[in-house]
């Protein structure tokens, strides 16, 4: 279909309109581990662009105080050793993502501190079974920015659940990645349509360097 008929479908549908950017936002990295950004593990995937986009995106956020959580993955040898992760059955390549592991550790090239919250997930969403909701809600968020990979996974399913669970959603777009273009563009194309906002790193900084200048004001 002609790009310019999806957009009139999308419109009459009321789809795509822009979300409300909150005065409390924090950054959420959605399993930027060394197991999906080097391509040398079965899920991995050269993802350094993105690694960069979120390191710059996060130095940003210091200066204002956002509140950046770090996802994980990552198994305990009884989940890979059976079938209590249903997800494992669908897509084995990972059970590389053991607890403990290189697999399962925060990329080195990121900026993380001390300060930074760290949630391991055994799904998809970085809501799903996990305390980030409450953690957020404690930290007073209105608005979260979501950034990792892969888009088709589980940076879509973080982003649908962040925005049913009360946040709104910003997705800069050089801060997320798959292991293909078609993938990554069509979910893209979805959460702009339905979820949240893509938007432009610089965009996502400005937006962070004007809430810096309204605390110091």
């Amino acid at each position: 279909m002609d790009q310019s008929l999806i957009d009139q479908t999308y419109g009459r549908a009321g789809f795509g309109a822009r979300v409300r950017r909150g005065r409390r936002p924090a950054i959420v990295v959605v399993d930027l581990t060394n197991g999906f950004t080097d391509r040398s593990y079965p899920t991995g995937a050269d993802l350094s662009a993105v690694v960069a986009a979120t390191s710059s995106l996060i130095e940003a956020a210091r200066p204002a105080g956002v509140p950046v959580v770090f996802t994980t993955i990552a198994y305990t040898p009884a989940e890979l050793a059976g079938d209590a992760i249903t997800w494992l059955t669908k897509a084995p390549g990972m059970r590389a993502l053991r607890e403990g592991s290189p697999t399962v550790a925060i990329d080195p090239r990121l900026p993380v501190g001390p300060q930074d919250h760290v949630v391991t997930k055994k799904g998809a969403s970085a809501f799903f079974g996990t305390g980030l909701a409450a953690l957020l809600l404690g930290l007073g968020v209105d608005t979260v920015l979501v950034c990792g990979a892969t888009t088709s996974g589980c940076v879509r399913a973080t982003a649908v659940d962040a925005v049913q669970s009360g946040f709104s959603v910003l997705v800069p777009r050089a801060c997320v990645g798959d292991r293909a273009d078609g993938p990554h563009e069509a979910n893209l194309f979805d959460i702009q349509a339905k979820y949240g906002d893509v938007v432009e790193l610089d965009d996502a900084r400005a937006y962070l360097q004007e809430l810096r200048q309204g605390a110091s004001t």
